[in-house]
């Protein structure tokens, strides 16, 4: 008889659930934990296994997967998750804040693992794993890291993740703000939201960005939310850090922050950053 390999996803939300819903297909058992009751309701329809607690959570696995929205979410998880033999951690924070969650997972390893892609994107295993960490421990999570996303790479020492992951976020937050200006001035300018967006995207001026969010656009569908504009500001502030830490101007990521603080003000902190759009035609970054 064949043990399933249980893993633990910790963090429910866009990413991941559809991280544990990969899961659950590739066969593995997965137990999970989030705050919210009706994630964990959606969880266990999907096949999945509620964890009555963290540290039974912990117990069970032979590898956590955790996913979560503040560094605060994350250092309370770890400090629970002692004795996994494997914790591979895909939240979007600081360096240091990383640092602090790999001291407070004692008897296991901790491995820098920040994702590449948005929600959407995961829910179909767009996903590109941009890991770090100890290399042993990392190949012996990748069956599991690959069931979920379409690119596992490990990039080097632990902490090489998240910077990667902060340079690819430039690049994300400034798409961002450029899909929704080219829209803005085709618009503006008469041409058919549709037709712009299935022209653009066939030549030199498309990008990933350009095809996840130029629909939303197209629409003006900004909810449910497959990357909110609250996170993005989040980690323009992230991006930033480093940048400053290495002495490097970012005059490009710069011109976007009123648009993102403007998309906020306004009542979009909870949507898509796709409504930058909005902010655009309102004509007051």
């Amino acid at each position: 008889m064949t043990t399933r390999t249980t893993v633990g996803v910790v963090g429910l939300g866009i990413m991941g659930s559809a991280i544990a819903g990969h899961l659950l297909d590739a066969g593995f058992d997965v137990t999970g934990s989030d705050v919210s009751p009706v994630a964990l309701d959606e969880f266990r329809a999907r096949g999945g296994r509620p964890a009555p607690d963290l540290a039974t959570l912990a117990r069970e696995s032979a590898v956590v997967v955790t996913s979560l929205p503040t560094a605060e979410a994350a250092r309370q998880v770890c400090r629970e998750l002692s004795g996994v033999p494997i914790v591979v951690e895909t939240s979007t924070l600081s360096l240091a804040e990383k640092q602090q969650c790999r001291a407070l997972v004692t008897g296991g390893e901790l491995l820098d693992c920040p994702i590449s892609g948005t929600g959407a994107q995961a829910r179909v295993r767009d996903l590109v794993i941009l890991g770090s960490g100890d290399p042993a421990a990392f190949e012996t999570a990748r069956p599991v890291l690959n069931a979920f996303a379409r690119s596992v790479r490990h990039l080097g020492p632990f902490g090489d993740g998240t910077r990667m992951k902060l340079v690819a976020n430039l690049l994300v937050s400034i798409h961002n703000a450029s899909t929704a200006e080219a829209f803005a001035l085709g618009v503006a300018a008469g041409l058919d939201p549709q037709l712009l967006y299935d022209t653009v995207r066939d030549g030199a001026g498309g990008s990933v960005i350009f095809d996840k969010r130029g629909p939303l656009m197209v629409d003006r569908a900004y909810r449910p939310a497959t990357a909110k504009v609250s996170m993005f500001i989040k980690d323009v502030s992230l991006v930033r850090d480093l940048a400053d830490s290495v002495g490097v101007p970012t005059p490009v990521l710069d011109a976007t922050v009123p648009l993102y603080e403007r998309a906020a003000a306004t009542g979009w902190a909870d949507a898509d950053a796709a409504a930058l759009l909005e902010v655009l035609e309102e004509g007051k970054p």
